[in-house]
């Protein structure tokens, strides 16, 4: 029989039914053991709601006064959870005291261990299918001497079918991951970033609990494409938070889980978003590096992520003064993003490229460029895209719309509206990277003019504690 071991999720959920019922943790291990297809030692630690750590701390603090208890840790209580291998009769010994349960009920039978339970031969729960390490060729000399070589061989082969059945994952529950992913992309587009990082985490954490098992290569694949996914949204909101070597770290893990995956639209999308990181706070030759990187590895077909890649790159050009390059990247952009058809339903989805994003990086190119004008009007029609949930794009459009004020010798408007945006911003958007682009409009200000009321104004309330907004 196939078994699939389910996430942590699922435990706390039976959990919280078994406590609503008054049920023993006995029985809620059991309740575990039997619908998550884990061993019987996890669902021992999961009935009681501990993570492997939390587990091990218990573990050496009940054994710390006695001079014959083992030292434990996570990696070695989660090895003992997943490959079905009994540790010593000590150990065993302060498992059960530690659970409040008998050896039988931890998939144990240890005949050192004092019980009531009556002398025979191990139970089937003893050994647990779900986590078998790979056997190594010596279980064919550890075989019984009297079984032939063609039996030990066969047995060989029946414990790896058993290994490869028990690592993989349905295509249910990979579907379910697929839709949490989703929401969660849906969500970010107008969620504020420190409570969705929270969200994603969880999400990361049911994913690495099944990519820690082996898996075969499609299922491998598929939980590394939603690392990846999960992993860019932190680093992006890192990145809005202001903790930019987290968020370059975060980054590098992300285009590592695409790399894995070998998914190249993935990989090409990882690299443009993390452009974004030295587009805002340096080296701008960085993002310039990503971007095209990202471009490159889209070997010219015209999709959206080879448009967006395309338009980060013009961004990016035009902020540092390579007009040439610059136009020539917006214009690969347009001719993509027309082709491509992008938009429709990945309108609100954080991973989608739809029109009125393909605007804001128009309008970065064109302000950065000098040509206000141009860049007035695609601000303009950007902005009437946008619905009325969403994140920071259109305060960033509307900052755009101050620096090209502020190119016009209009000085006193370009800090106005800045400080008007600025102060429209819900606090939970109110981010670093919001306070960054108000004070570009400062930054680009005539010398004489960056001491004058208006721009004094502007400091003034950026540098106003959120609560007196």
């Amino acid at each position: 029989m196939r078994h699939v071991s389910h996430s942590p999720s699922c435990a706390k959920r039976l959990r919280q039914e078994a406590a609503r019922r008054g049920d023993t943790f006995g029985e809620v291990a059991r309740i575990i053991h039997d619908h998550c297809a884990v061993s019987l030692l996890r669902a021992q630690r999961l009935a009681r709601g501990l993570t492997l750590k939390q587990a091990a701390e218990g573990l050496n603090a009940l054994g710390a006064s006695r001079a014959e208890a083992p030292r434990v840790d996570g990696d070695q209580l989660g090895h003992w959870e997943t490959t079905g291998r009994q540790p010593r009769s000590a150990t065993i010994s302060l498992l059960c005291e530690f659970y409040g349960c008998r050896p039988p009920d931890a998939g144990f039978w240890d005949a050192g261990y004092t019980c009531s339970v009556a002398a025979g031969p191990p139970p089937s729960t003893a050994l647990d299918p779900v986590g078998h390490s790979l056997p190594s060729p010596t279980i064919l000399r550890e075989s019984s001497s009297t079984d032939s070589l063609e039996q030990r061989v066969d047995a060989a082969r029946r414990s790896l079918d058993r290994t490869l059945a028990v690592g993989s994952v349905s295509s249910t529950q990979l579907d379910l991951l697929d839709e949490q992913v989703l929401w969660a992309r849906e969500q970010y587009v107008y969620t504020p970033p420190a409570p969705m990082i929270k969200l994603l985490l969880n999400h990361l954490a049911e994913v690495e609990d099944l990519a820690a098992h082996r898996q075969p290569a499609a299922v491998q694949v598929r939980l590394s494409e939603l690392t990846a996914m999960l992993a860019t949204l932190v680093a992006d909101a890192l990145m809005k938070l202001g903790y930019l070597p987290r968020s370059r770290s975060w980054y590098a893990t992300a285009r590592n889980a695409a790399d894995d995956s070998g998914n190249t639209q993935l990989r090409a999308r990882v690299r443009a978003q993390a452009a974004m990181l030295p587009f805002y706070y340096g080296p701008l030759e960085a993002a310039v590096s990503l971007s095209r990187e990202a471009r490159i590895i889209c070997r010219g077909r015209p999709c959206a992520t080879a448009a967006f890649a395309s338009a980060a790159e013009a961004r990016a050009l035009a902020k540092l003064g390579d007009t040439e390059g610059a136009e020539a990247a917006l214009g690969y952009a347009t001719a993509a993003f027309e082709q491509s058809g992008a938009g429709g339903q990945a309108d609100n989805d954080a991973f989608g490229f739809p029109e009125r994003r393909f605007r804001l990086y128009e309008s970065g190119t064109l302000t950065a460029l000098g040509r206000t004008s141009q860049a007035r009007r695609v601000q303009e029609a950007a902005l009437r895209l946008y619905p009325s949930k969403t994140g920071i794009d259109p305060a960033l459009l509307h900052f755009e719309a101050a620096l090209c004020l502020a190119r016009d010798r209009s000085p006193t408007e370009a800090c106005q509206l800045a400080a008007a945006t600025y102060l429209r911003i819900v606090p939970e958007h109110r981010t670093p990277i919001v306070e960054e682009r108000a004070r570009e409009v400062i930054g680009v200000l005539p010398p004489g003019v960056r001491s004058g009321r208006a721009a004094l104004e502007l400091r003034e309330i950026l540098a106003l504690p959120r609560g007196q907004m």
